[in-house]
């Protein structure tokens, strides 16, 4: 077997190096060695790459975390996958023991580590995953489809605490590939109107594709307007998939609504009426990343009930992936497939 491997290492602040390295060894009984079959550029990726960075990765890391492999060796002490399955990743690894774990709450662990984040990723032709973060799929699952599950997962974790029902009309504001599945999301759960709010042209055809039946472009349109008279009384439901847009979304929501709040930028600031939520008893809610929401993902893609495969977009070797991150930072992709 050879001893180097590609991969995209993040070097330094706004520099991605694809360069041969060690291939990674299993040093634990509890590892699996993946041969990566396919990987998905996420928004976080290109944050990472910002200069200066708006998101927070190790310097030497191999970025990536949303992918599937095929199990190409084991530790001595699994015995749930064998060389030869299908597996996709949960990236976050929890400790397991802290008090957040013991409270089934794996996702605020105190002592996360992340695939592509701290430790080595996606963007490689192996990967060294812990046995416990890997969910087996179908052989007969497209890998295209199968990087979906990562921020699937993420998205199931949200709706399931929205619990939006039939006829209720909603507001998803930004459609990147986030916005995008929960669009989707709330399509197949039976939503009224499904309002999309995006500034850019290229997106917006992409929500209207993935079930939105109004799109507003926030930047000619006036979004408040618009959304009292589809709904008349304002959205039982507003998603902020972007990170930004707090006070928008409680200017589009009903009395009594739901807002939840899923896009992350560390830098936003926002002013707050926070009289508005209470005399309007507005729920707020947060959302991050996924929570035993990996099975249900899985589930939803191997049906075929979204339409996953209109979001990809553009595929890219490993080696071209360069130009898969220049079209997501440009916002001229949706989802860009990596293989190795």
């Amino acid at each position: 077997m050879k001893k180097k491997m590609l991969a995209a290492v993040f070097e330094d602040e706004g520099k991605l190096v694809v360069k041969e390295v060690d291939l990674p060894v299993i040093k634990r009984d509890d590892e699996v060695l993946l041969k990566v079959k396919a990987a998905s550029i996420c928004g976080t990726d290109v944050r990472i790459l910002e200069v200066p960075p708006v998101f927070p990765a190790t310097k030497g890391v191999v970025l990536g975390h949303e992918y599937i492999g095929e199990v190409f060796e084991v530790g001595e002490k699994v015995t749930e996958f064998k060389p030869g399955d299908r597996v996709v990743v949960d990236p976050n690894i929890t400790c397991g023991s802290c008090s957040y774990c013991k409270m089934g709450m794996p996702n605020m662990c105190e002592r996360m580590v992340s695939l592509g984040e701290q430790i080595d990723g996606a963007f490689a032709e192996y990967s060294l995953v812990p046995s416990k973060m890997l969910h087996k799929v179908s052989l007969k699952l497209d890998p295209e489809l199968a990087v979906f599950a990562e921020p699937l997962s993420c998205v199931v974790n949200a709706t399931g605490k929205l619990k939006v029902q039939p006829g209720e009309n909603v507001v998803i504001l930004g459609a990147g590939p986030i916005g995008l599945l929960f669009t989707q999301m709330f399509k197949a759960s039976g939503a009224g109107k499904i309002i999309v709010s995006e500034v850019s042209e290229y997106r917006g055809k992409y929500a209207v594709e993935s079930g939105a039946t109004r799109l507003v472009n926030p930047a000619k349109e006036n979004l408040e307007e618009i959304v009292k008279q589809e709904t008349a009384i304002g959205a039982d439901v507003v998603v902020d998939a972007v990170g930004t847009l707090f006070k928008d979304a409680i200017r589009i929501v009903r009395k009594g609504g739901r807002i939840l709040l899923f896009g992350q930028n560390y830098k936003a600031r926002s002013e707050i009426f926070q009289n508005d939520i209470t005399r309007n008893e507005i729920t707020i809610l947060g959302s991050y990343i996924a929570k035993f929401t990996f099975p249900p993902a899985v589930k939803i893609i191997e049906s075929g009930v979204l339409n996953l495969k209109k979001l990809i977009t553009h595929r890219f070797s490993l080696k071209d992936i360069y130009k898969g991150i220049d079209l997501m930072r440009d916002k001229k992709a949706i989802k860009v497939v990596i293989t190795p």
